[in-house]
């Protein structure tokens, strides 16, 4: 991993085929965990090494040697971040080849997903009888029903094309652009105003099973505590005071 600023750079690197093993994960929760809580840091990358695999998931070499499927992943879950609590910051996955099972799981628990152009995914667990346990939660989420279920039941690929059309990433890229447009997307993030997209981020995720008036209620009501931070900081003043000025902000996370 690298820093950069106030950014992160996570890379997995297991050759041959970036797979994780519930140590690798272990790893990564810790990683990733201590991103969330570096007050310098804004804003992270995860990107797979190589040009042929982002990650093959779970580690079948592990599982053959008898590693369970719900094995101890650490406290962000599988690769560190899709369990992991309180992560109020944006993470970018930069796709660069194959996204498989729990590759695919990672690169869904990111908020942005760019890709290159050689970029497939697919959810293969449907035949080595076992269920893509976060995939099967998750994708109906981010994509139409029906083709979530196709990739769930059939475990057939995606093109980059496709996942682009049905809105699984958010752009698809030159394979020597997806890491140069990781980062200047995360530089752009990191000049941005940290609480409000901590509050972005934990209204979006603990909303999830509320009504529409619930969650209004809870903001209005400060109920969340990034927003009760962010309405009584010196940066929800301070945008309204740049405007005012006609002057860029300057975000101070407090």
């Amino acid at each position: 991993m690298t820093r950069q600023d106030h950014v992160l750079e996570v890379v997995l690197d297991r050759p041959k085929a970036n797979a994780i093993d519930a140590a690798t994960s272990r790893a990564m929760g810790e990683v990733f965990a201590g991103f969330r809580d570096d007050a310098e840091l804004r804003v992270a990358i995860i990107a797979g090494a190589g040009d042929r695999f982002f990650s093959a998931g779970w580690d079948l070499e592990a599982a053959a040697q008898g590693e369970p499927p719900d094995a101890d992943y650490g406290v962000g879950g599988f690769g560190g971040l899709q369990l992991l609590p309180n992560l109020n910051k944006p993470v970018i996955a930069a796709v660069n080849g194959l996204a498989v099972g729990g590759g695919l799981e990672l690169a869904m628990s990111a908020d942005l997903i760019i890709a290159t152009e050689q970029a497939r995914f697919a959810l293969p667990e449907i035949r080595a009888g076992t269920l893509a346990d976060a995939a099967t939660i998750r994708l109906p989420k981010r994509v139409p029903y029906h083709v979530a279920m196709d990739m769930l039941l059939t475990g057939r690929w995606v093109e980059a094309d496709e996942a682009l059309r049905w809105g699984l990433v958010n752009r698809v890229v030159p394979a020597a652009e997806v890491l140069p447009q990781a980062r200047e997307l995360a530089a752009r993030l990191a000049a941005g105003p940290p609480l409000v997209f901590a509050a972005i981020k934990e209204v979006a995720r603990e909303s999830e099973g509320m009504s529409f008036r619930e969650a209004m209620d809870r903001v209005m009501g400060r109920d969340f505590p990034t927003v009760a931070a962010l309405y009584g900081s010196e940066d929800q003043l301070e945008g309204p005071r740049a405007f005012s000025e006609k002057r860029a902000p300057v975000w101070k996370g407090r």
